[in-house]
């Protein structure tokens, strides 16, 4: 059978469908469409179930492609070396983020973004570097499967007896470097007389 078509039947993800809006989302933006338009090509995108479904919504807007590492469930994120990578607010977490980076600093910050899946894999691949990541409260996590030379985890969230919702594994390998991963600081109460 032809690859193409195979492709075509894929079934896809919630992830793969949040991405889609949010390339809509944009291509309203930027004036590529009508408000009327996103609304039926978001429910479009968010009833899709296959591939050649979900491909169907962005045809024919220009510049707007499905961004294959999130097809396959998976983010690959980077940063060049001396230099600094932060995702906050809303963004689209699939089942796997890959985070690779060299003598720089990382800040992944999970409380307000969309997270499809209930586990979460994250590797890494980072030298002599700081790794932080904020998890929302309830979540748990595993770093058993996360090789360290000569560097530092800490971890202030654990792993509970059960795991969270979401849970996070922490797999790859960092050198002189290090993790610490932690839930958002509680707000501060002021109470005045």
């Amino acid at each position: 059978m032809d690859g193409a078509l195979e492709q075509r039947r894929l079934l896809v993800s919630d992830a793969e469908r949040m991405h889609v809006v949010q390339l809509l989302e944009r291509a309203t933006g930027l004036g590529r469409i009508s408000l009327t338009e996103f609304t039926q090509r978001s429910e479009a995108a968010l009833a899709a179930r296959t591939r050649g479904e979900l491909n169907a919504v962005l045809v024919d807007v220009p510049g707007m492609v499905l961004n294959e590492s999130v097809a396959r469930g998976e983010l690959v994120l980077g940063h060049n070396a001396m230099s600094s990578l932060e995702r906050r607010g809303r963004w689209t977490v699939p089942g796997r983020v890959v985070l690779r980076g060299t003598a720089g600093n990382t800040l992944l910050d999970f409380t307000e973004a969309v997270i499809a899946e209930p586990v979460v894999t994250i590797e890494l691949h980072n030298a002599l570097g700081a790794t932080s990541l904020i998890l929302p409260l309830g979540a748990t996590v595993n770093v058993d499967s996360l090789a360290m030379t000569a560097g530092t985890v800490t971890d202030k969230v654990g792993g509970g007896d059960l795991p969270g919702d979401p849970h996070f594994i922490l797999t790859g390998a960092v050198r002189f470097g290090s993790v610490e991963i932690k839930h958002p600081p509680r707000k501060s109460r002021f109470f005045r007389r």
